[in-house]
């Protein structure tokens, strides 16, 4: 009998906070997608340690366009935003592809009725 384990993930990412980032080794597993937009995708994916179902939103950093998304994640503290709980960085397919990953409390209602 073999039992499957769902593909684990280890990235290198950073705690939000004031002050200096704190790096951890943090793994994430069962990473699928669950949206998608002109920027970039969204996965549901379960970090290792905790079990914890997050949001992982995966956008492209484009050097014509200033992107100030994750500045202001890490600023933004109320009940009726998401919470930014690690952010990495990672290469693309093509030469000089670098993606932002926003990590992100997963909320699993919708808006739309």
């Amino acid at each position: 009998m073999s039992t499957k384990r769902p593909q684990e993930q280890t990235v290198r990412a950073a705690s939000p906070g004031s002050g200096a980032e704190r790096n951890i080794d943090l793994q994430y597993s069962e990473a699928k997608v669950i949206g998608n937009g002109s920027f970039g995708v969204v996965y549901l994916a379960k970090l290792v340690h905790n079990n914890e179902d997050v949001a992982i939103k995966k956008v492209l950093q484009d050097k014509r366009f200033k992107n100030r998304e994750l500045q202001i994640m890490r600023r933004l503290e109320h009940r009726n935003v998401v919470k930014l709980k690690y952010f990495f960085y990672c290469s693309g397919d093509k030469k000089d592809e670098v993606y932002l990953n926003l990590i992100l409390e997963f909320v699993p209602d919708t808006v739309y009725r």
